[in-house]
């Protein structure tokens, strides 16, 4: 998979970028065909505090489809777990839905070759 990462107003360290980039491959175990992902990490301003909440959005291809998520947290790492286990239950149902096409096309396809007998 591809993988780009934007840091918005600062600069990532090689190490964020790498803990990203191990996380993201883990979701080439639910879907085969994952094509890239830009990542976009941000610095969100508080309110009244000097804590200032990290934001990372991830915008995930896959054939005929693009996943998005917003998540944050209080450092990057937990907001890129968060957005992980989104992104997980979001993959699995795009492959579900997938899948369920390729069955009912060939369900299609072996009804109509029995109605010719």
């Amino acid at each position: 998979m591809k993988l780009k990462v934007n840091a918005v107003h600062f600069t990532a360290d090689n190490t964020l970028v790498d803990f990203i980039q191990r996380k993201l491959n883990k979701l080439d175990q639910f879907h085969d065909r994952i094509i890239g992902a830009d990542v976009y990490l941000k610095l969100e301003k508080g309110d009244k505090s000097a804590v200032q909440k990290k934001l990372i959005e991830v915008s995930l291809q896959v054939p005929g489809k693009t996943i998005f998520v917003k998540e944050q947290g209080d450092s990057f790492e937990e907001a890129t777990d968060i957005a992980l286990d989104v992104l997980t239950r979001q993959v699995k149902k795009v492959k579900q839905k997938q899948n369920d096409k390729s069955h009912k096309k060939s369900e299609l396809i072996i009804e109509s070759s029995s109605d010719e007998d």
